[in-house]
């Protein structure tokens, strides 16, 4: 599937050194370890909606650790996977009356527009469900043929044949050193995994299953649905979460460096798709888990069923400069939950003004130290407010600055801004 295009980034004097990011799985911060090339994979759409603040916060949030790997002089190979075939775009497009291909092929040439106009750069491989199926399907196979997944009787209309992960069983044949057992990733109780795994595409109720949460991994086909051949499964299509561990198994190397993603994967998705890679290789999915923070609206959570929606397709369209959206977005710790308000995002836009003033003023010798402040924060846990407020201390001491303007401070400090936080004066 083919990406968007990434703007250039200016290189910068110097580089960003000792990189900590919040690890989800040790419950504290760790120390990235340098090398010559990071490995990043962050779970994409499903595109059967546009692309909303929740989408764009997670993914402005894992562009500024592409960023910040680049500006340490490391390259980084990222894979970004769509779910371009799963049960909510199909029901979308039946309820709606378009093809559910032509559903998914304007959704995610939306989402590319959207993520070329905030500035995010793209990934290496942008790979989708469907095209991953050849490799997704010989996977299963060999899980089915090692005895960690089997098959479903069907009952009341449900075909026999649908391929099930069977999570103990798996736990209990990975007894070595950075084996996978359940919850390993997440830390939760069976209690809240339950909870969880029926609101997030779960089945727990479904009749045969050996355990409530053995996640599915191939469905076979049913009438009226996409199916596409599945060897000796079957016609039919995958289930979620070995959809990613395939890809990722495929593009990147094992354990890659950082799996990120909203932290509603944490479970039941990156929990599962831990124990899938564990289990078809023996190697651990990825040496670290990073995970982004919910947004909301005015202080009420955000989602399609309330159709509250903050989008980004409609504010670009409304004429809202994706700078200033970016600036709204990063205003806020990639970690925490907020809430989108008109509020901060006329701050957002009123701070976007304030800098471009003060860089048309910027005096001599102001952008090294003003770099170094913005590498010290984003260097401490992507700490994209903490690099905010540099630049707002910066802009203010600029404000009051009377002397002979330095065009190459002027240059350096936009470019420290754009290669650093991703925003185009």
């Amino acid at each position: 599937m083919k990406s968007w295009t990434s703007r250039p980034v200016p290189q910068l004097p110097g580089k960003m050194s000792g990189l900590s990011l919040f690890d989800t799985v040790r419950g504290k911060a760790a120390t990235i370890e340098g090398r010559a090339v990071q490995s990043m994979y962050v779970c994409g759409i499903t595109p059967y909606d546009a692309t909303h603040m929740g989408h764009a916060a997670s993914y402005v949030a894992f562009d500024l650790l592409n960023r910040a790997w680049r500006d340490s002089g490391q390259t980084v190979e990222y894979v970004q996977n769509v779910t371009d075939v799963d049960d909510p775009l199909l029901e979308r497009a039946t309820a709606t009356g378009v093809d559910w291909r032509d559903l998914a092929a304007s959704q995610v040439q939306l989402f590319r527009d959207d993520m070329t106009a905030l500035n995010v750069l793209p990934p290496d491989h942008y790979i989708g469900a469907v095209e991953a199926i050849p490799d997704i399907v010989p996977a299963v196979e060999k899980l089915l043929a090692e005895g960690l997944a089997y098959r479903v009787a069907g009952t009341e209309g449900e075909p026999d044949g649908d391929v099930y992960y069977d999570v103990e069983a798996a736990g209990k044949a990975s007894g070595a050193p950075g084996a996978w057992a359940l919850g390993d990733v997440s830390g939760l109780g069976e209690t809240e995994m339950l909870e969880l795994f029926a609101e997030r595409g779960g089945d727990p109720g479904r009749p045969g299953k050996r355990q409530a949460l053995d996640p599915l991994l191939w469905r076979v086909a049913r009438e009226g649905e996409p199916s596409w051949p599945g060897a000796s499964l079957g016609d039919g299509r995958p289930g979620w979460h070995i959809e990613c561990t395939v890809i990722a198994q495929k593009y990147l190397p094992a354990p890659f460096t950082v799996q990120g993603g909203g932290s509603d994967l944490v479970f039941p998705h990156h929990e599962m798709g831990a124990g899938h890679a564990y289990s078809l290789s023996g190697v651990p999915l990825a040496e670290h888990f990073a995970h982004a923070g919910m947004v909301g609206l005015d202080g009420e959570k955000m989602s399609k069923s309330k159709g509250n929606l903050v989008l980004v397709s409609t504010l670009r369209a409304a004429g809202e400069e994706p700078s200033a959206i970016r600036l709204a977005i990063l205003a806020n710790h990639y970690r925490s939950d907020w809430s989108w308000t008109d509020e901060a995002f006329i701050e957002a836009k009123q701070r976007l003004e304030a800098w471009r003033a003060a860089v048309s003023n910027a005096r001599e010798g102001s952008a090294l130290p003003l770099l170094d402040a913005m590498r010290r924060e984003l260097a401490d846990d992507l700490n994209a407010p903490g690099a905010l407020a540099a630049v707002d201390r910066w802009a203010t001491e600029t404000e009051s600055f009377s002397g002979p303007v330095s065009t190459a401070d002027r240059a350096l400090v936009a470019d420290a801004i754009n290669a650093l936080l991703g925003v185009e004066l």
